[in-house]
């Protein structure tokens, strides 16, 4: 399967790209780029936006607008005037000198969902994070811990199920989830990698993905150098190999939903790291959710 590659700037660290179906563009962060990215496939225009620190993630909102999960809290950034505006902070235990929203997507509802990273790794302490409207404002619950790389959101066909990876411990796991309500419960360990070992190939560590609409999850293996797809029952079915050692997450995307996004993170690598990638797939995607907006 060949990838290609897009004519794009190379990101320090791509990240939460997602298929806008009103503009027909792909949106995606550079974390440590500190900007969030855009580009039209029709006509190759490429738009970015300065951030004030590292946006983890992002997702579509109505209006032109672009919900983001920044260091402290999450923002809503209007893409014909780049203003910014704070929709809330993250209360404690986050502490925003060691921690920063990392990975994150909105469900069918119109949640935003949010993990967070620490760093350095001194205890698990990054959590997941949901932001609702509610009445004139928002709220944000705190939703899970126990991790201390937050990746790999993302939600089943049927909702049934949310899935969310921990990173250094190369695990997924996978809680019930109530659409209506948004509750989740009853987590489980999902799909397990091995982890570094001297003289042993490595497959890399789950960190971005993405759900088909058969149910499997497309996951970027960082250091790994590919992205695999999971059956709903935790196998893999198929291993993209990449040009980049360090994939970071995928998005499904185009008019049919077919192809295959890649982001991926330079950090000081030579290129082709950080830049982004697209093939095409047989098994369509999932359209993005919205956020609810608190006036919509």
């Amino acid at each position: 399967m060949r990838l290609h590659r897009l004519p794009l700037p190379p990101s320090e660290l791509g990240e939460s790209p997602f298929w806008h179906p009103l503009e027909q563009s792909l949106y995606w962060c550079d974390i440590l780029g500190r900007a969030i990215h855009a580009w039209t496939p029709a006509d190759g225009q490429h738009r970015q936006w300065p951030m004030p620190s590292e946006p983890g993630c992002c997702a579509p909102a109505p209006g032109a607008k672009i919900v983001i999960g920044l260091r402290d809290g999450f923002y809503l950034l209007d893409t014909a005037t780049g203003a910014l505006a704070c929709l809330a902070l993250l209360p404690a235990p986050h502490d925003a000198r060691t921690l920063r929203l990392n990975d994150g997507r909105c469900d069918t509802a119109g949640r935003f969902w949010a993990g967070s990273v620490i760093t350095p790794r001194t205890a698990p302490d990054a959590a997941l994070w949901r932001l609702a409207a509610s009445g004139n404002g928002y709220t944000v619950q705190r939703m899970a811990g126990d991790n201390y790389t937050a990746n790999g959101l993302a939600f089943s066909p049927d909702e049934r199920f949310m899935y969310w990876a921990n990173t250094p411990e190369h695990r997924i796991d996978r809680f019930d989830f109530d659409a209506a309500s948004g509750a989740i419960r009853n987590r489980q360990p999902w799909a397990r990698f091995s982890p570094k070992a001297q003289g042993q190939p490595y497959g890399g560590r789950p960190d971005g993905a993405a759900v088909d609409v058969d149910g499997c999850y497309w996951v970027a293996m960082y250091e790994g150098g590919c992205v695999l797809r999971l059956s709903p029952g935790g196998e893999v079915l198929q291993r993209i190999a990449t040009p980049v050692q360090c994939p970071t997450m995928v998005c499904l995307g185009g008019d049919d939903l077919r192809t295959l996004y890649i982001t991926s993170a330079r950090a000081g690598r030579p290129e082709p790291e950080g830049g982004l990638f697209s093939t095409r797939v047989q098994a369509p995607g999932l359209p993005v959710c919205f956020f609810r907006l608190n006036d919509a």
